[in-house]
């Protein structure tokens, strides 16, 4: 297993960071027109059936690999053989249990939902697309420990334009639930196909007890971890499919999902890159404040203005659209998203760090803080406020940013003012300045110009907020991208 030098740890950092943010740019505008067109076709019942069902398979996600893929990623020494097959034979393993099981109970879980024959068909269908995911995991491991995020995009841009394309496209012709089930089919087995060729591993099946014991000492807690991440967030899906109608489920996910698009499109790509990148740096605390800040910089500058605009914009955005005024209802709920996800950019960021260096067992105690505190506001939220008082939840639960914020700070001393207090105070004036306009918006054509003049008055205010730190940043990336 190649080895990393600090020197090339950087440059393959910001590269996979720009590799990862080029795709998600283009995957956006992907998944945008996507939306669109699906949220036009198909009813807010179906993307209810849809978000519960996703919720109901993404426990098995939970169970597969008992966090040995995290642990090799976050490994200090070279990975062995030994180390790959005895991870592929214990998640494999697990995986084929978990998909007969799931299997042989679905037909109870389409009667416990009451959902339709599709509604069955999406069912196992995730169900069998969770299977062909499992086999990517080793190929995968093998590009992110190398921070080779240059070839790890090829496969995600072909799964994401597969399933998008089989989805619109049913959709249309009026297929209703089943899109989403052949769309699930076609993306598994593209992604899988793709994988291999790039990054060829041949399975192995073998159990070295040494190795095992040593990766679980990390795995473990890192899945107990996810698995709390699971009951705050999919089993609560799971919980609001069966206490709230399906319009209203498609409705908080509708607006989880358009709150979240500004995280999916930056903070993703910095983490996914930081994590194995910390492991490899985690003994170098003047190399890891320095990655710290230049994360949480590029992930706030970029995230909260996006919120912003987005929180001022959707109303008239859905009232300018006649075929979307069916998702007026979610607009409190999008704002209170946007709020939340302002808070998670920060504490998502800092807790990846804490994983990264090694303290998961310091995340733990902060996954079963906010999962418990979500258990109990969200019932009666929900009895107060209807499905609004979830996203009210989540805003609560995620204002605890604080703590995590004090946990790594006593690793590094890092910049909260520069990196986060700043990219904040310019979305805040940039939202301050647009706001008088946005009642005179009457077309899209100054719609977008509202959001274009938002996105000047941003960059203006941050060239003179933070002129040190973008210069640095452009130059960091373009020293990259010239090479």
């Amino acid at each position: 297993m190649e080895e990393l030098e600090l020197a090339a740890i950087k440059k393959r950092s910001v590269s996979g960071v720009i590799a990862l943010t080029s795709r998600t740019f283009f995957l956006q505008i992907v998944n945008f027109f996507s939306m669109f067109l699906l949220t036009i076709f198909l009813a807010p019942e179906v993307f209810g059936i849809f978000f519960v069902v996703t919720a109901v398979v993404n426990f098995l996600n939970y169970f597969s690999d008992i966090g040995l893929a995290a642990a090799l990623i976050q490994k200090k020494e070279k990975l062995t053989k030994d180390d790959l097959k005895t991870t592929f034979t214990i998640q494999q393993g697990l995986v084929v249990v978990l998909v007969i099981f799931s299997l042989l109970l679905s037909t109870k879980i389409a009667l416990f939902y009451k959902l339709s024959p599709a509604g069955l068909w999406l069912l196992r269908a995730l169900i069998f697309s969770f299977f062909l995911s499992s086999l990517k995991t080793i190929p995968s491991i093998l590009l992110e420990r190398k921070l080779d995020f240059n070839h790890l995009i090829i496969p995600q841009i072909g799964e994401t334009l597969v399933f998008n394309l089989v989805a619109v496209t049913l959709a249309w012709q009026g297929t209703g639930v089943a899109s989403f089930a052949w769309a699930v089919l076609a993306r598994g087995i593209i992604g899988l196909v793709l994988i291999y060729l790039i990054s060829p591993w041949l399975p192995g099946l073998a159990i070295n007890r040494k190795s095992a014991k040593r990766l679980l000492s990390f795995g473990v807690p890192f899945q107990v971890n996810s698995l709390l991440a699971l009951a705050k967030d999919d089993l609560l899906t799971v919980f609001l499919g069966k206490i709230l109608p399906f319009a209203q489920v498609g409705f908080i996910g509708w607006a989880q999902k358009w709150a979240n698009m500004p995280l999916r499109f930056i903070m993703d790509s910095v983490n996914k890159v930081t994590f194995p990148a910390y492991s490899r740096i985690q003994g170098n605390l003047a190399a890891l404040k320095a990655g710290i800040e230049k994360a949480l910089f590029s992930v706030c500058f970029f995230t909260f203005p996006a919120l912003m605009g987005l929180s001022l914009l959707a109303t008239p955005l859905v009232e300018l659209l006649p075929r979307y005024l069916k998702w007026q209802p979610a607009l409190i709920s999008l704002f209170l998203f946007c709020v939340q996800a302002g808070f998670a950019c920060v504490s998502t960021t800092l807790t990846n760090t804490l994983n990264a260096t090694g303290r998961i067992k310091t995340t733990l105690k902060l996954m079963i803080f906010w999962t418990v505190l979500t258990w109990i506001l969200t019932p009666p939220l929900i009895f107060l406020l209807g499905f609004n008082g979830v996203a009210l939840a989540a805003v609560l639960v995620a204002s605890s940013v604080a703590w995590p914020i004090i946990l790594v700070k006593k690793i590094v001393d890092f910049s909260l003012k520069e990196n986060v207090i700043k990219p904040l105070t310019g979305a805040i004036l940039m939202g301050l300045a647009i706001y008088p306009l946005i009642g005179h918006i009457t077309s899209l054509a100054f719609l977008f110009i509202v959001a274009f003049l938002g996105a000047i008055i941003y960059l203006g205010l941050m060239s003179v907020l933070a002129k040190d730190k973008i210069r640095e940043a452009t130059s960091l990336v373009m020293g990259v991208v010239k090479k």
